[in-house]
């Protein structure tokens, strides 16, 4: 499970800005959402959401994680051994370093991992663990080259050091040379899933190319998985998660070939609707948008659940009506679809999630995160219960009113004329 993670100068995040999990002393002690876990004296959260105005930079926080989680999988294997790494500081002012460090939980061991990157290398990185509830040094790295490996991490740490390049990580490297023991490390990166919406005309072309290969993999997966398979128990799972959507979809099924499918051939899906008269099969590319959204975020959830991993989705209420976000949020905080403790970060502007409109809050206070862009264009994060509303406070009403902050201040909204 992510603790806590710490970012700074990465896009709009100009100072250190800092996201928990751990659970703040506000409800009903017998609330089943927050998580005691082996390893850890205080509880944890299994959803996180932030709340702010456009471009008050609540997506940077997500992507910010996600750029760890890339640094980490593919800056040893995939990125350019000359092209520096690809970070994204703070546009205005000097330029500085960027800071990236996560506290995890893995197996009852805590965690801390972290790098300091320029636009040419990563000049500090370091893995310490607390076995037992004793810290462990693990490996330290300093001016790009400096290492310091604990006694503790048992491996061929010299060697791997001397094929680490300059712009990529050591726990990058490791793991592409069969370190065994950073291999969990590096699996928490390597499942932890990222859902950004893109436009609608990349969308169909992402859904059936390089999305469905390497986001999902449902075709090298799903479409090939034997019967009994655990990719196709998670298709089951999603087939039912269609049906209750209530979308008017009863079934869906992988298309193995279709050489006049317009990008390209192979695998594709379709979907069945049932009418009085007859059943149709339609092609993914002819549904809503809301159906596409679904489609696209079903699997991902679905697998992280399964798994016990994080999702991170931006705008998890695109294109879907208010109940249904209401009920995937709940499959993360209810342990009895959530047993694996898996976490979801999302970013939204529905506040519906706040309110009892659609009976009891589904958020806890210290699950609600806020973005608010300041006077010199940076963002500051902070918690909700930085405020410590009353226990029943209306913090739909209270958000909306901006008594909370991380909301737009509109001017006459009207074009003047002459």
């Amino acid at each position: 499970m992510l603790v806590e993670f710490r970012v700074e100068n990465y896009r709009s995040l100009r100072d250190e800005q800092v996201l928990t999990l751990e659970a703040a002393n506000v409800g009903d002690e017998n609330d089943p959402r927050p998580r005691q876990v082996a390893g850890y004296d205080k509880k944890l959260l299994p959803v996180a959401v932030l709340y702010g105005g456009n471009a008050s930079g609540k997506t940077n926080v997500l992507a910010a994680l996600d750029f760890m989680r890339a640094a980490v999988v593919e800056s040893h294997a995939r990125w350019n051994p000359t092209g520096g790494v690809p970070r994204d500081p703070f546009a205005w002012g000097p330029k500085r370093s960027s800071l990236f460090e996560v506290t995890i939980l893995i197996k009852s061991v805590r965690y801390q991992y972290g790098f300091v990157a320029t636009d040419d290398s990563f000049i500090e990185e370091w893995l310490y663990a607390w076995p037992n509830g004793r810290k462990q040094m693990w490996f330290e790295r300093e001016n790009t080259s400096d290492f310091r490996f604990g006694e503790h991490l048992k491996g061929q740490n010299e060697i791997i050091k001397e094929v680490t390049r300059p712009n990529a990580l050591f726990l990058s490297a490791a793991v592409q040379h069969q370190h065994e023991s950073l291999v969990e490390i590096f699996a928490w990166f390597r499942y932890l899933t990222s859902i950004n919406f893109i436009s609608s005309d990349m969308l169909l072309a992402a859904l059936n190319t390089a999305f469905l290969d390497s986001v999902l993999s449902i075709k090298g997966q799903l479409a090939f998985a034997p019967a009994g398979s655990a990719e196709q128990k998670l298709l089951t799972q999603f087939r039912s998660m269609l049906q209750e959507a209530d979308i008017g979809i009863s079934d869906l099924k992988i298309e193995k070939s279709s050489p006049d499918y317009q990008y390209r051939g192979g695998p594709r899906f379709l979907l069945k609707h049932g009418t009085d008269q007859h059943d149709a099969w339609l092609p993914l590319e002819d549904e809503s948008r809301g159906t596409q959204t679904l489609f696209r975020i079903g699997i991902p959830i679905l697998r992280a659940l399964r798994d016990g991993s994080v999702v991170l989705v931006d705008e998890l209420e695109a294109s879907l009506h208010p109940i249904l976000v209401q009920r995937v949020v709940g499959l993360f905080n209810d342990p009895a679809t959530n047993p694996n403790n898996a976490q979801l970060l999302f970013t939204t502007h529905d506040t519906n999630l706040l309110g009892t409109t659609l009976g009891e809050p589904v958020l806890r206070r210290d699950q609600v995160w806020l973005t608010e862009k300041k006077p010199t264009g940076d963002t500051e994060l902070y918690p909700l219960t930085d405020f410590k509303p009353r226990k029943a406070e209306n913090l739909e009403r209270g958000y909306l009113q901006g008594r909370y902050g991380a909301i737009p201040f509109l001017g006459n909204f009207m074009m003047h004329s002459g």
